[in-house]
Parts: structure tokens; sequence; C-alpha cells
């Protein structure tokens, strides 16, 4: 099966919501937002979450296997923290082969093109010693810093962050 890395159109809500909905499921604690509050969004809603991965400062590229899509990642700029990553996901089918780094690959490009890009920043929740292994992997360190889970502000997200060799022009 081929699987493709695209951009996000307003026009793709649907796809979007449905992604978002088994990112949901699959990773409860990955996100800032419970599925059941996300379950009860309105089209409205979701035509705007998808207008904000447009956002100048900001990159979303997802995979598509046929119409389906299967992993997205995302990345904006804080305006504390400078770039910041987001909203990761690879559908438990297509883990394995290779489609995180891809879409991690595809993202650093962008994050490095932007200029005076310095570093990437990253929270991972405590429990998903996975992720950090993968992210680790990609050259992210740990920062010492724990940032409280905002679903639950008696647990904590690893704080990691990458730091560019050649910084952005």
């Amino acid at each position: 099966m081929d699987v493709v890395l695209r951009g996000v159109d307003e026009a793709d809500w649907r796809r979007w919501r449905d992604l978002r909905l088994r990112m949901l499921e699959d990773t409860p604690l990955a996100f800032a937002e419970t599925l059941e509050t996300a379950r009860h969004h309105d089209e409205a809603e979701w035509r705007f979450r998808v207008r904000r991965t447009r956002e100048p400062g900001s990159s979303t590229v997802v995979a598509q296997a046929g119409e389906r899509w299967v992993g997205t990642m995302s990345a904006f700029t804080h305006p504390q923290e400078g770039l910041f990553l987001v909203s990761v996901f690879v559908d438990p089918a297509h883990r394995g082969a290779g489609l995180a780094d891809r879409l991690l690959a595809e993202v650093l490009r962008w994050a490095r093109s932007r200029p005076g890009a310095t570093r990437m920043t990253l929270h991972v929740h405590e429990d998903n010693p996975r992720a950090q292994g993968f992210y680790r992997r990609w050259g992210f360190r740990d920062t010492g810093v724990r940032v409280p889970y905002d679903l639950d502000p008696t647990q904590d997200e690893v704080e990691m962050r990458l730091e560019f060799a050649d910084p952005g022009r």
C-alpha cells in the first residue's frame, strides 16, 4: 500500500475529524483534549481547526493511504518556545513501517527553513516511553523540565528539545 504525504485543505475537514477522533481513541494521554470533548465539535469547529493547520507559522502534514488518512504531524510557532511540535499520530496498522519518520522528516524540513529557527520543542507524556525513545532517535533531548499535563495537572509531560546545528535563514 502506497502512502503519500500531503498538506491539509479546509475541504478535508471530515477526514481531519475522523483522524483526530482515531488519535484520541488510540492515545488519549497524548493530546490536550478528550475524545468526549472532540466528539461534540460541530462542522464549523472542525472547519476552523483545519484552517488553523494552514496559518502562517504552522505546518501540518498528513499521510494518506488510498482515501484513508493514516498519520499526521504538526508544528507551530509558539510565542515563548519558538517552534513547537504537536499532534503526532500514526495509525496502529501503519506503525513500524517508517511512517512516523517520514512525517517528522517533513516537519523538520519545514522547521529548519524558518528564518531564525534555532530549535524545536515538544512535550511528551511521562508515561509514554515509546514516544520519548522515538524522539531521542531523532536527536531530541530531555531538558529536565516537567510540564503539567493539560487534562490532569497531577501528571507531567517531559519537555524535549532539538537544537538545530544550522539555524534557519
